[in-house]
Order: C-alpha cells, then sequence, then structure tokens
C-alpha cells in the first residue's frame, strides 16, 4: 500500500468533503497602476500557456490604466479560449490583465495552493469552464461558473502527499525537456558544422540534382476533397486526408510560399513517402537516393534562403528561384556519413515514436493519468 493510501484510510476513509472554489478562494479586486508593473512583473495570457508557465517573455507590458494585482501563490488562469488550458501558479507578486482570472485562497492552512493548482490543471475542471464558457469564435471562460467549481478537500497532509507524488512526475518531465533543448542545440551545432564547406568544394544548382515535378501537384479546396486515407500536402505539411493520391515514391516538398519561409518556425523542407496528394503551395522534388534527398533537407533547412524569397504580396520560394540555390555536392560516401549523423540526431529531438520527445509524451501522459487518478476522492456524506 502506498503512502497516499495509508493516509487516506487514516485520515478519511469515508471520503472527502467537497467545496465550491468560492468557499476557500476569492478572485482577487486588488488593483496596481500600470506603471507599477514592468518585463518582469507584467503577466499576459498568453504566458500561461502549456509551454510557458509563467515564463516572462512578451515584448507588450501595457503602460497606462489599471491592472489586477496577483501575489505569489495564487492561481491565474486564462479566461480566453479555455481549451488552451492557461494556467499557472505564480512564482512572484505581479500584474495582469482582464483576460486573466487571479485566484488568491483565503486559508492555506485548509487548502495547499499546490494541490489547489494541481485540482484546476485537471481536464475535468478545464472541460467544465469550456462547457460553461460563452462565445463561439473566441469562448470567454464565466467567472461566476469557475468561482462554482467544486473541490476536493481532503486532510493537508494528504494534500501534501499528492503535491510530493505530481511534482515528482512534473520535475522529471522537466528535466527532460531541458535535456531535449539541449540535445537540440547539439544538433544544430553538429548540422551546421558538417554543413559548412569550403569554397574548393563542389558546388551544384539544385535544378540540377534534382527532378522537379511540380507539374503534377493539383490544389483542390477544402469543400471539394473526398476523405480518405491518403495524405494531403500544403506549404507546411499535412494539412488533410483524401480519398486519392497524385505521387507513389518517395519525395522532398519545400515551401513555396508562406510567412514561415521568412519566420522559419517550422522546416521549410521536409520528406514524404508513400501514396500522397500535394497541392500548389509545395514544390516536389524527387532524387536518385535516400542519401542526397535527405542531405538536401538538412541543407535547405540549415541556410538563408532570403535572397531567394520574393516578399511582393507573400513570402513565396518560385520554382525559378528554387532551381537556382547552390547546393553543396561531395562524394555520394561523405552525403552518406554526415545524413547519417544528422538522422539519428533527428530522430533522438524529433521523432515522436522514439527519443526524447517520445519519452517527454509518455511521461506526460502519464502525469495526466495519476493526477486525474488521485484528484478523483468518494464524497463524504454528510
Amino acid at each position: 500500500m502506498s503512502k497516499l493510501e495509508e493516509l487516506i484510510n487514516a485520515l478519511c476513509p469515508d471520503g472527502v468533503g467537497y467545496k465550491t472554489l468560492s468557499d476557500i478562494a476569492n478572485y482577487s479586486s486588488s488593483r496596481i497602476d500600470a506603471k507599477g508593473v514592468d518585463a518582469q512583473s507584467y503577466l499576459g495570457v498568453d504566458n500561461l500557456l502549456p509551454d510557458k508557465m509563467g515564463k516572462i517573455d512578451s515584448s507588450y507590458v501595457p503602460t497606462e490604466g489599471r491592472l489586477t494585482r496577483f501575489s505569489e501563490g495564487d492561481i491565474l488562469i486564462g479566461n480566453i479560449r479555455p481549451y488552451l488550458n492557461k494556467i499557472w501558479l505564480a512564482t512572484h507578486d505581479g500584474g495582469t490583465n482582464g483576460d486573466v482570472l487571479a485566484i488568491q485562497i483565503n486559508n492555506r492552512k485548509t487548502i495547499s495552493p499546490r494541490y489547489l493548482f494541481y485540482v484546476l490543471s485537471s481536464d475535468q475542471f478545464f472541460l467544465y469552464d469550456m462547457q460553461n464558457a460563452k462565445g463561439a469564435k473566441m469562448p470567454r471562460g464565466d467567472k461566476s461558473a469557475v468561482i462554482k467549481y467544486l473541490i476536493p478537500l481532503p486532510p493537508l497532509s494528504v494534500q501534501n502527499e499528492i503535491v510530493r507524488i505530481l511534482d515528482n512526475f512534473t520535475e522529471l518531465t522537466a528535466e527532460l525537456t531541458a535535456e531535449l533543448t539541449a540535445r537540440k542545440k547539439q544538433y544544430e551545432y553538429y548540422r551546421d558544422e558538417l554543413l559548412t564547406f569550403s569554397d574548393e568544394s563542389p558546388v551544384s544548382i539544385l535544378g540540377t540534382v534534382a527532378i522537379n515535378l511540380d507539374s503534377k501537384r493539383k490544389p483542390v479546396t477544402k469543400g471539394n476533397r473526398d476523405s480518405g486515407m491518403y495524405p494531403y500536402y500544403g506549404a507546411s505539411g499535412i494539412v488533410d486526408y483524401v480519398s486519392n493520391y497524385l505521387f507513389d515514391g518517395d519525395y522532398l516538398l519545400v515551401s513555396e510560399d508562406g510567412a514561415n519561409l521568412v519566420a522559419r518556425v517550422t522546416p521549410i523542407a521536409f520528406s514524404a513517402s508513400g501514396k500522397i496528394w500535394v497541392n500548389n503551395h509545395a514544390h516536389v522534388l524527387m532524387f536518385k537516393t535516400y542519401v542526397e534527398r535527405k542531405f538536401v533537407e538538412y541543407y535547405l533547412n540549415m541556410i538563408d534562403l532570403s535572397r531567394f524569397i520574393s516578399t511582393a504580396a507573400q513570402p513565396k520560394l518560385t520554382q525559378d528561384n528554387l532551381n537556382k540555390i547552390p547546393v553543396p555536392t561531395p562524394s555520394l560516401e561523405e552525403q552518406e556519413r554526415i545524413v547519417a549523423i544528422l538522422d539519428r540526431f533527428d530522430a533522438l529531438c524529433n521523432d515522436l515514436t522514439s527519443g526524447l520527445p517520445a519519452e517527454i509524451e509518455a511521461r506526460r501522459k502519464q502525469y495526466e493519468y495519476y493526477r486525474d487518478r488521485i484528484l478523483t476522492f468518494k464524497e463524504k456524506v454528510a
């Protein structure tokens, strides 16, 4: 029997009482002048996204008006689009805006702030919040409904054991995420080193090392697509699945247009294999070998392509400019060596079926399972 089970059996064998959030906490009614906050103390709603968790990286800090004051230990919940699960346990004092609910506990001898944070981080709470939200395009949580949410209130020692268990999961995931960040930096370093060649190295323009199949592409509007099993590719990857295909083989797709050509948030070159459909927002290139295709994919995703991209209306990489891009052409043996190294790094950093991303996803699902399980109590009959 676990320590948590022992505590529950000893301290609350008949179940636990439930109280509404309003019985144990309230919304912050304190205000702070915008001039009293800075980039280190102001928190916008987007800072509450799961990958931010209160990290201050917003370029916008208000300079006038009154803000909601929050304090260390308060729980901040994004009140726009509840399905995004925006929540943070404040680690410092500061100010926020009307898109954020600042929840303050009335008596910390009754409930632990971190325990309440975990309860309000659960899928059950955000489902409840979304069910009571108002608005279709930009749903907003109902403050009066949120404050009525029922909170299980076991003894403080039980709360603390739950927090200890969930903190361990959170810490492990944070360690894996930090390791993934370090591996990505290591990958980028080796990629740049391996794909940087001397001026004497042979170079060819892309149009001579790849066969362009753009003429076989065919765009289909969403309303005219028949759903099916075949991936339908656009500028940044799969955008749909359709009932037929245009290509059958191994290809390198390169973004033809879109803001990502400049922003480079996601790769602009990506491999696609099997039976696929490609619209006119991605170039289709075919190579003789896997090694040549992957070598060019890694190279295009590394280099600055700004001089080949026109930005008159929106960023666009025309077929003519694509064909003109100079690409190093070392021996096939050297390309094979480079691709083998980068493939290993890529699998470690990006493969959702193996490597660190897969492990992080497994830990996240494990955490959510145990969080929802140990936060579910038998209700004590009064």
